[in-house]
């Protein structure tokens, strides 16, 4: 009885290759080829130096200037606002990312969750967060932005403000209670601001998260305000200040690592 022939299995097809947007590209040739030119370059020039025709160069030159990526002056076209939009973004990128490097560094060294945080445009922004699965940071379970009141982030950046912006935070913020150890209300608050000093920690003790003490250090560059913060939970409050120590000690060396913005 002959036995049946081995079957091969099926040769795989070859993925196709990617789908090229040619507009794009050559959008995006045009604008390397006006890049090289400090003081501009006519249509003609910048289609000879890109191999395309005169017609479709001449198309994409005015969609680039409408949407700002180009301008044109006295026939030549020069880099636009856009472009400098999108130098601006990539630098925005890279100062985050050094953040989060530094972050994680500081919070692998310490042993603890490393927050950092703004107050800009009258808000309280958290900008990053560096944890770990056995160093948690703690949930932010209701708007940080609308319990600054409550959280050592929040009010180390309220103690840097002056009294009339703190009022008008508060205005738009009030004070609520949402733990047992919350200060009470605006006028409790306001008053432990006054007393705070500008360069020391502020510690808060459950106030924001039952079972959590948190630290905060100030970070002030002109007008601007900013803080470093770090938790652990109540049970380990002994480990609290030796940490916010630690960080205070190497925070210029922080802000060297970071090329540090406040404008960020």
């Amino acid at each position: 009885m002959a036995t049946a022939p081995h079957s091969r299995p099926p040769v795989p097809t070859p993925a196709p290759p990617p789908t090229l947007i040619t507009s794009v590209q050559r959008a995006l040739m045009l604008l390397e080829a006006v890049g090289a030119h400090a003081d501009g370059a006519p249509a003609k020039q910048l289609a000879r130096e890109t191999g395309l025709p005169l017609p479709t160069a001449y198309h994409l030159l005015r969609t680039l200037t409408y949407e700002g990526y180009l301008r044109r002056e006295q026939g030549v076209f020069v880099l636009g606002e856009a472009v400098g939009r999108l130098a601006r973004g990539e630098a925005l990128q890279n100062r985050r990312s050094k953040i989060v490097t530094s972050l994680a560094h500081w919070r692998d060294t310490i042993g603890v969750p490393v927050y950092f945080a703004v107050y800009r445009d009258g808000e309280i922004e958290l900008v990053s967060v560096s944890d770990t699965p056995t160093a948690p940071a703690v949930d932010e379970w209701a708007d940080f932005r609308e319990t600054g009141h409550a959280h050592a982030i929040g009010q180390c950046l309220l103690s840097q403000l002056d009294e009339r912006d703190r009022r008008d935070h508060l205005d738009r913020h009030p004070v609520q209670p949402i733990t047992p150890y919350t200060v009470r209300d605006g006028r409790a608050l306001l008053s432990r601001l006054r007393t705070a000093e500008r360069t020391q920690p502020v510690v808060e003790r459950q106030e924001y998260a039952l079972g959590t003490v948190c630290a905060a250090i100030p970070i002030t560059a002109g007008s601007a305000a900013a803080t470093m913060a770090i938790s652990v939970p109540s049970h380990q409050e002994q480990r609290l200040m030796p940490a916010v120590d630690r960080l205070r000690q190497e925070v210029g060396r922080l802000f060297n690592s970071l090329a540090f913005s406040i404008s960020i």
